[in-house]
């Protein structure tokens, strides 16, 4: 289990009590509180599980990069059954003031309910969220013997660098593309098998058209056909908690045939020009769903869930 930024409002609140009352005053539970491998650790003792115990920290792709470090983890006989996901609670002042200086926040103050709008003409930037996801990762023929409910199956896993820039994504979604052949590669199945992309979709000026531009590299013509929706258009922006929560979205989607919409899709920008399932849910039936998390840094993962047919 991941964070993106880590205890950043335990960080705030020391330095304060730092500032004003001097270093003997700051709490010895300082620093486990900040570090982010205080999250699975914390599992750990609580449920007595004493395998893998690890953090992947790589910024908005952080749940991602931790389901699928879990299921390699079960795959190279690591473990047999894995808790993974990503959480953050990052609305302090510093970060929204260091996200605000990146240009990389919405500025729609006067209509919050209306600011995060992946894909349209008028987004300008994301709304900061908070929470996060876990999944319980089973090897599958123990799920089957002990009768385990089993929401889908993860069946692929990429993950790869845009090596391109600090913070703004690889301008023709070279990256992005790279990593969603690779996790299709790793499942065994073809572009031809995706029913549904829940797609990282932040509502960045950039990053949205890149996303596209990376969609139409894989799925060709194809991808006018295939459901894009971008989740962070209801739940804002959680950073290490996003790839988790929006894997979590996915899989639901296999097992209910809902695919959720992009709200606030009102205006429609030409160079984002897929079926982002707008403003309303859509009842479809869904085998295969990919779901994409891209981070800062340049750092990708892309996991692939089938529905279970047991």
């Amino acid at each position: 289990v991941g964070a993106g930024l880590g205890g950043l409002a335990t960080l705030e609140r020391s330095y304060q009590v730092l500032s004003e009352r001097g270093p003997r005053r700051v709490s010895p539970f300082f620093i486990p509180a900040i570090i982010a491998n205080e999250a699975p650790g914390q599992i750990s003792i609580a449920f007595k599980l004493k395998g893998p115990n690890l953090s992947v920290v790589t910024a908005c792709a952080t749940g991602a990069h931790c389901i699928g470090t879990a299921l390699r983890a079960i795959q190279y006989g690591d473990a047999d059954v894995m808790l993974a996901g990503g959480v953050e609670a990052t609305i302090t002042p510093l970060a929204v003031a260091g996200f605000n200086a990146m240009k990389a926040l919405s500025t729609r103050n006067h209509e919050p309910e209306k600011a995060s709008r992946p894909f349209d003409r008028d987004r300008d930037g994301f709304v900061i969220g908070e929470g996060g996801a876990v999944m319980i990762l089973e090897e599958l023929e123990r799920a089957k013997r002990r009768g385990a409910k089993i929401y889908a199956e993860l069946i692929g896993y990429g993950y790869n660098s845009d090596a391109y820039h600090l913070a703004a994504p690889d301008p023709d979604g070279d990256g992005a593309a790279r990593c969603m052949l690779m996790a299709l590669r790793d499942a065994g199945i073809s572009p031809d098998d995706v029913d549904y992309i829940n797609a990282h979709g932040t509502a960045t000026e950039l990053g949205d058209i890149t996303e596209t531009m990376a969609i139409k590299r894989v799925f060709g013509q194809r991808a006018y056909r295939i459901p894009v929706s971008s989740t962070k258009s209801m739940t804002g922006h959680l950073l290490g908690g996003a790839g988790s929560t929006e894997a979590v979205f996915s899989v639901l989607s296999i097992r209910d045939g809902v695919i959720p919409p992009t709200i606030n899709y009102e205006n429609p920008d030409p160079r984002c020009d897929l079926d982002y399932v707008p403003n309303v849910a859509r009842e479809q039936k869904v085998e295969v769903a990919l779901s994409n998390a891209f981070g800062f840094g340049g750092t990708n993962a892309v996991l692939v869930f089938r529905k279970f047919e047991g």
